[in-house]
């Protein structure tokens, strides 16, 4: 147990650690930002491609 604990506490210490730590807590949030907003992405998703599909569709009338 003193090992897991002395562990823990060399890696709280690690610089590399914390940047660890910081980019998990910024995809941790992006994560959740996502979940939190997906049906207006997912809305504005399908009408970029939906716009897509009508410009390619003039394109193709137009030849």
């Amino acid at each position: 147990m003193k090992k897991l604990k002395n562990a823990c506490k060399k890696f709280w210490k690690d610089e590399d650690g914390l940047q660890t730590l910081e980019i998990m807590l910024i995809i941790a949030v992006i994560v959740v930002i996502a979940l939190l907003f997906r049906e207006n992405i997912m809305g504005w998703i399908k009408e970029l491609l939906e716009f897509g599909d009508g410009e390619i569709q003039d394109f193709k009338s137009n030849d």
